[in-house]
């Protein structure tokens, strides 16, 4: 001890620290000679005042090695020197003194002995945190495991390190701490730490969660908390920022997610209903920011969550029954932020429930009724009778509100049904007529294709659609784009799908109408007639878009030119040539590109066969422009083409239409 000392020869100093650090590495009873009040702030001096690296090292290693058996040996050191002289020491460039710091530190928090102070200090706490960012993988290991013992025995520690980027960190070194991989570089020894750490924080949500809930449970039907409940709410409701950062993780998420810890979330969110309704008050204890901040982080929480469906699928009662009754009320909120995450997460988890009752029925299961019954319960009493209200409002809400039902009607005929029953069916009309200004929108992308869905219901009653006037809608919306040339947009792809798909069912409901008129006449039955005729003429403003669903056949998206092709097939059908000359040069033109670019037989007498029936409107006078000569010369080829092939019906139909304008005498022998 002597040769410790200050004075000594620093040769000296420096075998004795070696002397202890080389005894003390052993479990011995010769080590518990070296354990005095006197060597920790010995052994600190040394450390402190050498200007020789290798001398510093041994001194710190030394009084490493005597508080892995005598915690009070540093603590002794941090009651001399304080705790800013330590943490300042965190900082060195010295690897191995970073290490025997971390080490000792580890040691008295695990030891128990005065370790209060450090779990009061938050200057600490950060210290350790930035020693995250070292390049030592030895270093960041041995940091988890202080945090670790800084959690165990206190928890609410948590939130600041949460906000000081752990997660981050954590993330970072999962992916760096491969096992089995560069041993020497420490990773091995990291994935362990992180192994511990990772274990412990999962471990401590769910009881994070009932701290909240216990917080929020004791002020139910009260006005004002007391005191003691104020400090409460104070000290757990901020812990809610501390739950979305783990959820938001791909580390923790899969670990923490079980029936009930959805339970849990679904009691937390029946409360911020209450805190949203004003039923319950926390203005008094963490103001009116902090109340905002829990709502807001809970409900980015559970989006968290729905956007990995995978997740939930095990649990669709626990969802059904939990989780989508509070998230409903909320759609209907007074905070305009609340209404649009609400419907965002309702729209992810009725996706989500809908399509695994639909994939149950396919493999030959049966879908849970009773789950389905509630959702259906639900949707119908709960939604759907407040459901205006959002359409109505101004943009981005109604764009959430239409996704929503979208999804829902997308996957359940059921709910299609209970759509058209409510009263929301002209509203949606409405929404579509005042933001065809904003006609690429989400609100308008999502109306069509709602209303879509609703239409191509199988055996769908469109009475109710065409008091709406769903045709002169197709019209209205098909021709505008038209006008501002945007048929050709990818940014209206999806809405012009939409549309031709709307048409395509108006006009597959006719003919199929029209079809059994034409039957029924054979019995002598006039009832189905009159219905044809009526309903031919309630649709015969779509021949206005003869001209538009030709254009859309040079269309380079293969969906959009199956749709338009078939829905011009479908007019030429069942009104011939009515309406505005169709074969006009642009548009013989586009039948022109058309024919060449879809070579195939079937296609090629879908559109010879359009323009065989359209040619009875036509005056005669476009086949003398160049592009009837070009489209004249393409059937020449196609009648010859055809003959040689003898696929009779694509040169028939040539040879037809070329007899029809005249051109007969051009024909092949």
């Amino acid at each position: 001890m002597r040769c410790l000392r200050e004075g000594e020869d620093l040769v000296v100093n420096h075998m004795a620290a070696k002397i202890v650090e080389n005894v003390c590495s052993t479990v011995s009873h010769y080590a518990q000679g070296f354990i005095t009040p006197e060597i920790g702030p010995t052994l600190w001096y040394l450390f402190t005042h050498s200007t020789v690296d290798a001398m510093r090292v041994s001194a710190i290693s030394a009084l490493c090695k005597i508080t892995r058996h005598s915690p009070a040996a540093f603590q002794n050191v941090i009651d001399k020197v304080g705790l800013p002289a330590l943490l300042g020491c965190l900082g060195s460039g010295v690897s191995r003194v970073q290490q025997h710091m971390l080490t000792m530190l580890a040691a008295i928090l695990s030891s128990g002995v005065h370790s209060q102070r450090l779990l009061q200090d938050k200057d600490f706490v950060m210290k350790i945190v930035r020693s995250l960012e070292s390049p030592s993988a030895v270093i960041r290991a041995k940091a988890f495991l202080v945090l670790l013992q800084v959690l165990m025995q206190n928890r609410d520690v948590l939130l600041l390190c949460c906000n000081s980027r752990l997660v981050m960190y954590i993330e970072r070194d999962i992916r760096k701490a491969t096992p089995g991989k560069e041993q020497q570089s420490g990773n091995e020894y990291l994935s362990r730490c992180l192994g511990l750490f990772i274990r412990h924080l999962t471990q401590e949500l769910p009881a994070i969660l009932d701290d909240i809930l216990f917080a929020l449970d004791s002020i139910v039907g009260r006005k004002h908390p007391s005191p003691a409940q104020a400090r409460q709410l104070k000290q757990n409701l901020p812990m809610m920022s501390v739950v979305l950062q783990l959820l938001t993780s791909q580390i923790f998420r899969p670990q923490v997610v079980t029936d009930q810890f959805l339970l849990k979330f679904g009691a937390i969110l029946s409360h911020i209903t209450a805190i949203d309704s004003s039923e319950m008050s926390l203005g008094s204890a963490i103001g009116a920011g902090g109340a905002e901040d829990l709502i807001r982080s809970t409900l980015a929480a559970v989006e968290a969550v729905t956007q990995h469906p995978a997740l939930l699928t095990p649990h669709p009662h626990t969802v059904v029954d939990s989780i989508l009754p509070p998230l409903t009320s909320l759609a209907f909120s007074r905070n305009v932020e609340w209404r649009i995450v609400s419907l965002r997460v309702l729209s992810e988890l009725a996706l989500l429930l809908l399509s695994q009752e639909e994939l149950e029925e396919e493999e030959g299961g049966e879908a849970s009724d009773c789950s389905n019954t509630r959702l259906l319960d639900l949707i119908s009493e709960a939604l759907l009778p407040q459901y205006e209200s959002l359409l109505l409002e101004p943009d981005p809400v109604p764009v959430y509100a239409l996704r929503l039902l979208v999804s829902l009607t997308e996957h359940s005929l059921q709910i299609s049904r209970l759509v058209k029953e409510s009263r929301l069916l002209p509203v949606i009309f409405q929404v579509v007529m005042d933001h065809q200004s904003n006609i690429l929108g989400g609100t308008m992308q999502n109306a069509l294709a709602l209303l879509n869905n609703l239409i191509g219901e199988r055996d769908s009653d469109l009475h109710l659609f065409y008091q709406q006037g769903v045709v002169e809608m197709v019209c209205s919306v098909l021709l505008y784009l038209q006008r501002e040339e945007l048929l050709g947009a990818k940014a209206s792809v999806s809405l012009l799908l939409s549309l031709l798909d709307i048409l395509h069912s108006l006009l597959k409901h006719l003919s199929s109408v029209v079809r059994h008129a034409l039957q029924a006449q054979k019995g002598e039955t006039c009832e189905e007639t009159l219905a044809a005729e009526e309903l031919l003429l309630l649709n015969k403003p779509l021949t206005d878009l003869n001209n538009l669903l030709i254009q859309m056949l040079a269309s380079t998206d293969p969906e959009v030119y199956e749709e338009a092709s078939q829905c011009l097939s479908l007019l030429a059908q069942l009104y011939g040539g009515q309406g505005p000359d169709c074969l006009l040069p642009d548009e013989l033109l586009a039948l022109e590109q058309a024919l060449q670019a879809h070579p195939q037989p079937r296609e090629q007498k879908l559109l010879l066969r359009v323009i065989k029936r359209l040619m009875s409107a036509s005056d005669g006078s476009c086949w003398s422009s160049a592009e009837g000569q070009n489209l004249v010369l393409l059937l020449q080829s196609l009648s010859h083409y055809s003959r040689a092939r003898a696929d009779t019906a694509v040169g028939a139909l040539a040879s037809e239409i070329l007899q029809g304008i005249g051109q007969a005498s051009l024909l092949p022998p």
